[in-house]
């Protein structure tokens, strides 16, 4: 494979265009068979050429096509086989690649006799101008160095064919390369061109297809500084710039100003750039050692010119001699050049030019024979004869052949079919990497390219990598074997109950009750262990398992451990406050009961309905340690049961009220002594220890949410710390007073039988005194009756007297009533009058009779003189 054509280049300049040129004539090392050229006895073909030579913007790849189009133009003359009688001729002129100027251009060669049978041209845009208008004079236009995918359109250029590939080529090839490299965001840059519009457009399509995101497309008209900016601000990584020469020296300045470059950004170029495109120029503001560091490493993709392979092409030699005999050739054109023997552009489309006129040599060729038999010539060509130009087209259409650039054949739409040649400029120099041929999808690829960090390909983004926040493992350990020595610490109560229960100190301190506490401890220690498991321990798949599973096991813990002590607390308030009342076992059972029922009618309506799901929380982007390559930001992930607030309220709401009520009935027992439980003022310190700690456990949990081993330490050391105490409170002082015992125990068998029986005999006292106490309180129930009984007789007696003495009041005012009715009816006599009034004032009231009266002689003799004068007085 030959890696990049040997040759010279030179700064723009410009120089005069030529209007006709003369075929120059040249010795070459061909096999081709050559005949006598007498031109006087030849009839001519002419066709117009138009060659960008130079120009101050676009291609001017003029100076390199034209001697190859030249030699190409000898070789199919000097070729007997080939049009037979007839000359090829080529009337050119400079184009600048301006289409303004091409236009006039144009129409100078057709109105320029003799008539032009076909058109040859360079320079999309002014293909794209040339094409459309020729087409309304029956004229064919072969492009030797036109790519823009606009000419594709054959609605529009229906008479416009090309040598040169279409730029739409290198797109499949990109993207190829994206994948190849596993790159799946670019952008992209453009000059505000035709050619290069249509193909950053085309290239969006392709890159959607193979889901490549697009992270921004900027133009630029002649100042590419804003779109070069924009670039730096969307993070560009991996870029496709698209635009002439001169404009893309301007661009890798820019790019240079604002450190687009380097090993974290690859460019995408185009190939027809000359070997020394990127050497500083006027308007260029970077140095030499400034451009050679922002071209370093980029990729340029281009249409292969030249065949590969070591096959005789049309030329009679292989493409590799050809092109040693182009390169001798050239300083015969060196009048075209601007300075010295090499031109400065169109050097690697020179085998394109080549090919164009033997391609036009091969259609018209053909045609001969076919307007023989119509009875026509190619000598009765004119702009309005479109009959010969259809003809000509189809067997444009037709042609094939291996060509200096490959195999030369074109497709319906007039466009060239090739392979794509992939290099990358290494320490200044371009190297081939591959060759890609779009038909077959095959990329044959070298293993050449080279990375600023070797085997490492650039990313196409700063690469986010996800870190999931988790408990640091040291803690997890040292909080879970605390949970677990907990745990072991709760089986051992729960032995230690067992072998103990028929002792009368656990009896008395209701043993079922502290053994179901001891079950809620261990389920609220096994959830210290659930809630330091996270996705990365056990995979995401099962988080929300480990979710619910802390809901259910935290809530049914809770309900069973404060559960126990509540039903403990509220039968010891009951007991103080009503002493006459029994209580038993089952009345605590079915407390415990009531809430464990409310969590799981909870819980399980939660989880069918609305179970726990995985949420994750993203902070700011960390820049790694300085070991780790700059191209890399780690995004911290923090994992989140996610679930409704309705059902936290549900249960956090019932388990408040049940605190509350529970410190309350704790605060009410503070200073009862019981004998029935005997550790009541130790749960009610129990009950202190765990509201106060729930108190701070919520809204502490809340504030350090985000902060995951705190948070963790913080829940997990609450959890233990309550459950711990609370084991310790209500049960070391009965181990303490069953191991003083079981030492008194140890001093002997006489001593022993001794402590036996006075065990027995505090026993036995115990029962009898127990029985003693039920018959006192036997009795006092039956004084207490006889006492309400007693109570009722004298409310009686109360009520009876009450009566008396509302009756002699009646009748005491009826006595003065009937002294007033005398009065009226006789004057008295008022000594008599004022007997009656002493005597009436003379009656006494006894406040300890029941008729509230005296009841003396003297009383009953003035009560009958009365009613004897009362008689008088009426009669």
């Amino acid at each position: 494979f030959i890696d990049r054509y040997n040759h010279h280049h030179y700064d723009d300049n410009s120089i005069s265009p030529r209007s006709s040129s003369p075929v120059s004539q040249y010795s070459s090392t061909t096999t081709t068979k050559r005949k006598q050229l007498d031109k006087s006895k030849l009839k001519y073909i002419e066709i117009g050429g138009l060659f960008p030579m130079n120009g101050t913007t676009g291609w001017i790849g003029g100076q390199g096509c034209l001697p190859a189009a030249m030699m190409a133009l000898e070789d199919v003359n000097n070729n007997e086989n080939l049009l037979s009688g007839y000359y090829l001729n080529i009337t050119w002129n400079n184009s600048q690649c301006d289409p303004g100027l091409s236009s006039a251009v144009l129409y100078d060669l057709i109105y320029t006799p003799p008539n032009k049978t076909l058109i040859l041209g360079g320079c999309s845009i002014v293909c794209s101008t040339i094409a459309e208008t020729a087409k309304m004079y029956n004229l064919i236009v072969i492009g030797y160095g036109s790519s823009s995918p606009a000419l594709s359109d054959r609605k529009r250029f229906p008479t416009f064919f090309r040598t040169h590939p279409s730029a739409t080529i290198h797109n499949p090839t990109r993207v190829k390369l994206f994948k190849k490299f596993k790159w799946t965001r670019i952008a992209i840059i453009i000059e505000a061109e035709e050619v290069f519009v249509t193909t950053g457009k085309d290239l969006e399509i392709k890159c959607k297809e193979a889901d490549i995101e697009i992270v921004t497309r900027v133009s630029f008209l002649d100042d590419p500084t804003e779109a070069v900016k924009s670039l730096a601000r969307q993070d560009a990584r991996i870029i496709v710039a698209m635009a002439y020469g001169g404009a893309a020296r301007k661009m890798m300045c820019e790019a240079y100003k604002n450190g687009l470059y380097g090993k974290q950004h690859v460019w995408f170029l185009i190939g027809w750039y000359e070997d020394n495109w990127f050497h500083p120029s006027s308007g260029i503001n970077c140095t030499m050692d400034e451009m050679l560091a922002v071209v370093e490493k980029h990729f340029t993709t281009e249409a292969l010119m030249l065949n590969q392979g070591p096959e005789i092409t049309i030329a009679g030699m292989t493409a590799k001699d050809w092109l040693h005999e182009y390169q001798k050739q050239l300083p015969k054109y060196k009048e075209w050049f601007p300075h010295g023997e090499k031109p400065q552009e169109g050097f690697q489309e020179a085998p394109l030019a080549y090919d164009a006129i033997w391609a036009v040599a091969f259609a018209l060729n053909r045609s001969i024979a076919r307007l023989n038999e119509l009875g026509m010539s190619l000598d009765d060509f004119d702009y309005e004869k479109k009959e010969i130009t259809d003809i000509i087209k189809s067997e444009l259409q037709r042609v094939q052949f291996l060509g200096v650039s490959g195999d030369v054949a074109f497709n319906d739409i007039g466009d060239r079919i090739s392979w794509t040649l992939i290099e990358q400029m290494i320490n200044g120099t371009y190297q081939t990497l591959g060759f890609y041929d779009t038909a077959t999808d095959n990329l044959t690829w070298l293993d050449r390219e080279q990375w600023y960090i070797n085997g490492r390909v650039p990313k196409d983004r700063t690469e986010i990598v996800p870190t999931l926040m988790t408990v640091n493992r040291t803690l997890f350990v040292s909080i879970s074997a605390v949970a677990i020595i907990g745990i072991l610490f709760a089986i051992s109560l729960l032995c230690f109950n067992y072998k103990y229960s028929n002792n009368r100190f656990i009896q008395m301190s209701s043993p079922s009750s502290n053994n179901i506490m001891l079950v809620g401890c261990i389920f609220c220690l096994i959830s210290v262990q659930l809630f330091g498991l996270d996705g990365q321990d056990i995979g995401i798949d099962y988080f929300e398992v480990v979710c619910n599973s802390r809901a259910f096991f935290l809530s049914i813990g809770f309900s069973l451990f404060f559960g126990a002590m509540f039903a403990k607390i509220w039968t010891c308030h009951v007991l103080h406050t009503q002493n006459k009342r029994k209580i038993n076992n089952n009345q605590s059972y079915l407390i415990i009961t009531v809430f464990c029922t409310l969590d799981l009618i909870i819980l399980v309506i939660w989880y069918i309905y609305d179970p726990m799901s995985r949420r994750m929380e993203y902070f700011p982007l960390e820049d790694p340690p300085s070991t780790i390559d700059d191209d890399v930001k780690f995004q911290p992930l923090l994992e989140h049961c996610e679930a409704s607030l309705i059902w936290y309220g549900l249960l956090y709401g019932y388990k408040g009220l049940v605190l509350c009520f529970g410190l309350f009935l704790s605060y009410e027992t503070r200073s009862a002594k019981l004998k029935q439980i005997n550790d009541s003022r130790l749960v009610a310190m129990s009950i202190y220890n765990v509201v106060i700690l729930c108190l701070i456990t919520g809204p502490v949990s809340l504030v350090i949410d985000n902060q995951v081993n705190s948070h963790f330490a913080f829940i997990g050391l609450t959890i233990i710390f309550c459950c711990i105490l609370s084991m310790a409170l209500i049960f070391v002082p009965k181990i303490v007073a069953i191991v003083q015992h079981q030492q008194n125990l140890g001093s002997g068998m006489n001593n022993a039988f001794h402590e036996t029986m006075s065990t027995k005999e505090e026993e036995e006292r115990f029962i009898r005194l127990n029985s003693e106490n039920d018959e006192l309180k036997s009795k006092i129930s039956e004084k207490e009756r006889q006492i309400e009984e007693v109570k009722k007789k004298i409310e009686q007696l109360t009520k009876e007297q009450m009566e008396r003495k509302r009756l002699e009041e009646k009748d005491k005012t009826q006595v003065k009533t009937i002294l007033k009715k005398a009065v009226r009816i006789q004057e008295p006599d008022m000594e008599n009058h004022h007997q009656i009034l002493t005597n009436t004032n003379d009656i006494n009231m006894d406040m300890t009779s029941d008729s509230g009266f005296q009841t003396s002689t003297a009383t009953a003799k003035t009560s009958k003189l009365s009613e004897n004068d009362f008689s008088e007085s009426y009669l």
